[in-house]
Order: C-alpha cells, then structure tokens, then sequence
C-alpha cells in the first residue's frame, strides 16, 4: 500500500514520524502539495499520529499502489452536501421561514439519529404550501457545486466511467445536474406540486438509504461491472448502505460515522483530491 498526504506542506518532524510509523520505503513528493510513501504500513503508531496530521488540514489515504481511475467503470454521488454544497431543503425551508427547525432535523438524519424516511415526511410537512417557484432560486441563486467536483466527473468521462446522482434530495435539482454535468443516470425523490405550491409530500416512494443501495447494486449489474470497479461518494448515515456496496467508498467532509466506515475519508480537499490517490488516470 502506499500512504498519501495532501493538501498542504507536511512539517519535516511529521514526515519523519509518519515514515517511522509505516515503514515506509520511499518517500515521493508529488506537486501541488502531495507527497507519496510507498510501500507503507498502516500501524497504531501511524494511527497516533493522524490528530497532528488532521491539525495542519492534511489530507490522507492508504491505498493501493498502481491503481488507476480506469480500472473502475462507474462512480456514484450523493448529491446534498456531497456533489453540491447545500442541503436543498434547508434552503427551500429558508425561503418557508423554517430553516432552524428543518436543518435541526436534517443534521439528525444525518448522523443517523432519525430514520431518513421519517426525517424526510418532517421536512416536508414544514414546507407544506411554499410556492414551487422557489425551486427555481434555490437552483439558481444557492446551489454550488461542491469544491473539485466538476474536476473529478471529467476525469471519471474521460477515463471511462459511467457516472451516477443517487440522492435521497430532489429530482427538480437532480436532472438539471444530470443534464448540465453530462451525467448518465440520476435518481431521486419527486416533490408532490398542487395548484403551484409544494404539498409536503413526494410523488411515489421514498428515496432512502435502501433504495440508493439497490440503485448502485442494479447499475453495477447492468454494466456487468463487479463490485470493486464501483466508486461511492457521501457524506451521511443514509449513503453507508450505498458505499457499503462499492469496492472504494469516499467520505466526503462526512459526519464521524460516516468517516469511519469509508475507505478514503476528504475532509479538508476538494472532491478532487480522490484523483491525487491513483497513479494514472
């Protein structure tokens, strides 16, 4: 495995301690700001060293050495404060004058504190009667995508991936990320409109946790990928079950149980910073 550090200068004290810990053979360092240890070894020394490493806002992964983004054919995001910067619902709740109580109960769901399904019909009663119009502002004056992000789907095109929004967000936001980012498929749930004002409620089934898993494992079969060519980006308890069914699971500024359970864990990078891991494209 190699070991690599990104995002800023790593202190010479630290880079000598890391290669103490790891056992490393050679130390590579890779512009801008990445430095490569090959042939590392994660130990519980390495491990007391990631509070030093997390203080200079490093970035950093144990991953395996000569893998390429080619090697995967499809990667798939969350969408809300994974690909995007926002939570679309909170913001629809701003424009409703609800924005504490439904980022409240947002941030709950989040850490897995409340069932997504039973957080998600809460959210929506409290925007009961907004006026549909609203969508349109939220996607045009609030939604941002998320730091490296377009710089990581073009190079996922370009190196062959098919490429996913699986979201338990808003198929209003969704398919104008598909269509705009050149994405293959998306998915996600449908806000219920009546007489131009959202109703509190979705058009068919819920988009949750379960149902994100079974869209990336149906994916995965109808490329006739295996599930180690499978990449999957998120940021909350809803998309464990997701990353669960990838061979390399990207955390992305990610609540703690989430981070935990990721192979690779971006908290202070772009989402680019996943491209910094593979030798080549």
């Amino acid at each position: 495995m190699n070991l690599i550090v990104q995002g800023g200068a790593l202190p010479t004290f630290l880079l000598e301690r890391i290669v103490a810990a790891t056992g490393a053979s050679a130390v590579e360092p890779l512009p801008p700001q990445v430095v490569r240890l090959k042939n590392a070894t994660r130990t519980a020394d390495f491990d007391a060293l990631i509070p030093l490493i997390e203080a200079e806002k490093l970035d950093w992964a144990f991953f395996p050495a000569n893998k390429k983004l080619s090697d995967y054919g499809l990667i798939c995001f969350d969408m809300d404060s994974t690909l995007i910067t926002i939570e679309c619902i909170d913001e629809l709740a701003d424009f409703a004058g609800k924005k504490k109580e439904v980022s409240t109960v947002t941030e709950a769901a989040m850490r897995g504190e409340i069932d997504y399904r039973e957080s998600l019909r809460r959210r929506l009663a409290l925007l009961a009667g907004l006026d549909a119009r609203v969508l349109a502002r939220v996607f045009g004056e609030r939604l941002l995508l998320s730091p490296g992000a377009r710089e990581l789907l073009e190079a996922a095109q370009n190196a062959g991936l098919r490429t996913a929004i699986l979201s338990g967000g808003f198929t209003y936001f969704t398919e104008r990320l598909r269509i705009e980012l050149g994405f293959d498929f998306a998915t996600s749930n449908e806000l219920e409109i009546s007489g131009g004002k959202l109703t509190g409620r979705v058009v068919g089934d819920i988009v949750d946790a379960a149902a994100k898993a079974q869209h990336i494992t149906r994916l995965t079969n109808e490329l006739g990928l295996t599930r180690e060519q499978v990449i999957a980006c998120g940021d909350g308890a809803n998309d464990l079950l997701m990353m669960a069914q990838a061979g390399l699971s990207v955390a992305y500024r990610a609540k703690p149980a989430t981070r935990a359970k990721a192979d690779v864990a971006i908290n202070f990078g772009g989402l680019d910073a996943l491209l910094k891991l593979f030798d080549e494209a």
